[in-house]
């Protein structure tokens, strides 16, 4: 009965950790940009108990002999899911989607971190070495980089701007006409298990050094495709409807371990009571 026990509260503290993530899920089902996670579960170790010894009371058993007891689950993963969201034209010229999976924008944190994301809603914030540029940026105040590896600046006076679908940047200016200002950098993630999400609807890729490998092993530069649409944003892919039925089944299965933990307690009351 002890057993049963300890099955369920450590089956219970993962399921946990699959509601958390299917909260997180659900909060962000408006966030541009947003990437679900799946959890999925594996067996822990289980132990084959052999409680029938006598011969000839085995006549005729078609199972095999014994009884497997395990432990409970636990959570083996929660994958990144990169599947395509939905777009949504916004006419606003900053407003960048991205119609490919596995494609991100390059962002550059003050300190010169690397970071990557998939929402483009970017705006422009002044160069404070220079009052007659603005630089590229995300609403964080993080700097968009162009393929080159460098901030994207913009001259502040300006009537349009122009994108095109594999990131070339132009704007329109009333003395100059067209004025090429840099391509966007965009990278493919090749291997999104390594990724990891910090907030603010930004991914890094943390401790490659300890795992003996660099950014080439993990993403491919992408500048030049074309996968990019001016003037939209990209949904959240996160599908409420099935969201909503993996937390009722969840919580079931939570409900269910809780009762079994009950009702062992019971039987352990019970046996307890015995003379």
């Amino acid at each position: 009965m002890i057993q049963s026990m300890i099955n369920s509260s450590v089956t219970m503290g993962q399921l946990q950790r699959k509601l958390d993530t299917i909260g997180h899920n659900l909060s962000n089902s408006n966030t541009t940009g947003f990437k679900r996670r799946d959890v999925t579960f594996s067996d822990l170790l289980s132990q084959q108990v052999n409680n029938q010894n006598v011969v000839h009371h085995e006549i005729g058993r078609q199972t095999p002999n014994g009884l497997r007891v395990g432990t409970g689950a636990a959570v083996a993963q929660t994958a990144l899911r990169l599947q395509q969201g939905s777009i949504q034209t916004t006419e606003r010229p900053l407003d960048l989607a991205i119609t490919e999976n596995s494609y991100f924008f390059e962002l550059e944190e003050a300190d010169g971190n690397r970071r990557f994301t998939r929402d483009g809603a970017f705006y422009l914030s002044p160069n404070p070495n220079n009052p007659e540029e603005n630089l590229l940026v995300n609403q964080n105040g993080e700097f968009v980089l162009s393929a080159e590896g460098n901030r994207i600046t913009f001259p502040s006076q300006y009537e349009d701007i122009l994108i095109s679908n594999n990131g070339m940047i132009e704007v329109r200016t009333t003395n100059e006409g067209n004025v090429v200002v840099g391509q966007l950098q965009l990278v493919q993630i090749t291997k999104p298990q390594l990724i990891t999400m910090l907030g603010n609807n930004t991914f890094v890729f943390q401790n490659l050094e300890q795992q003996q490998l660099n950014y080439g092993d993990v993403l491919n530069e992408a500048a030049g495709t074309d996968v990019i649409m001016q003037r939209a944003l990209e949904h959240s892919n996160v599908d409420m409807g099935k969201e909503m039925t993996e937390l009722m089944l969840t919580q079931r299965n939570y409900e269910f371990n809780a009762r079994a933990i009950s009702i062992t307690d019971q039987m352990m009351g019970l046996v307890n009571t015995i003379r």
